[in-house]
């Protein structure tokens, strides 16, 4: 985790998510992208194509403003051994996301949100979402500063064996990373129920598969996926949770629906996302 990307508009979240980008940083002698984005006013003309209508003036006094937000955080939080790039750009947040992640080659991104006020209404709204859905590299979102270590990550999935090379080399790269325990998790739920005997079976058959070490096996019931995965994590002690997600298409992974995102809403510790259409992308090519 070389380069790290933080989207910020210096609210608390933001700063938590700047703080906690500037820790593993120092674990790794990477780098702290901070992006800033301001969305402009989108009209409209007579070709119905959108036109932006500014002042000159209006946008150098936004963009200096940026910059000196920037400073005090920067001043406060100083780490001298970790590198901080700032960026303050205009267009639309999940774009411009997307964009720097791949000039910068980010190896993940990590945003602030409100929590369970409503995922939907963090400090870039909707855009916090389409980030988790649409980003092609690791999203790590958090509510609160995190300090200390991560031991014990949380890994609901649905132990299928295809298409999950590419999520199961970062998630053993997250492990890694942090020296943690995976603990994989069938969460059995009326809609889905299996016996503990096949569950087991194919849990088993899922480790194996992927080589895992230093993990455990577990099934957990549950009325549902989502409040399962949040009191098992709680059961457990986990630090993170780590999740595929399906972002734009409908196959049959661990999330159907929205359980990545209602987790990563709801959930009061760390929430780590992959987006699982860039693997079955490449595995389609």
């Amino acid at each position: 985790m070389k380069n790290l990307l933080v989207p910020c508009d210096f609210s608390e979240p933001a700063i938590n998510a700047y703080r906690f980008a500037l820790d593993i940083a120092a674990n790794s002698n990477g780098t702290v992208f901070v992006l800033n984005v301001v969305e402009l006013p989108t009209l409209y003309d007579t070709t119905v194509m959108p036109a932006l209508y500014f002042e000159k003036e209006a946008l150098n006094d936004l963009m200096k403003k940026a910059h000196q937000d920037f400073e005090k955080m920067h001043k406060k939080y100083k780490h001298e051994d970790v590198k901080v790039v700032f960026k303050s750009e205009f267009g639309l947040v999940h774009q411009m996301i997307g964009h720097y992640t791949k000039k910068y080659d980010i190896d993940l991104v990590i945003m602030g949100s409100h929590g369970a006020s409503g995922f939907r209404e963090t400090f870039i709204g909707s855009n916090a979402e389409r980030v988790v859905r649409w980003s092609s590299v690791p999203v790590l979102v958090l509510k609160d500063f995190y300090k200390g270590p991560i031991k014990n990550i949380i890994f609901p999935n649905t132990l299928d064996l295809d298409h999950q090379e590419e999520l199961m080399r970062n998630v053993k790269a997250l492990q890694n990373f942090f020296d943690a325990t995976l603990h994989v998790v069938w969460i059995n739920t009326p809609a889905n129920f299996t016996s503990d005997i096949i569950t087991n079976q194919r849990l088993n058959k899922f480790a194996k598969r992927f080589m895992l070490v230093n993990y455990t096996l577990n099934v957990f019931n549950h009325t549902d996926q989502e409040s399962g995965i949040i009191e098992f994590a709680k059961f457990m002690k986990g630090d993170l949770v780590a999740m595929g997600t399906h972002g734009r298409t409908g196959i049959a992974h661990f999330v159907h629906g929205s359980v990545a995102e209602d987790v990563t809403n709801h959930h009061t510790g760390l929430v780590w996302t992959y987006s699982l259409i860039h693997e079955k992308t490449l595995a389609e090519a």
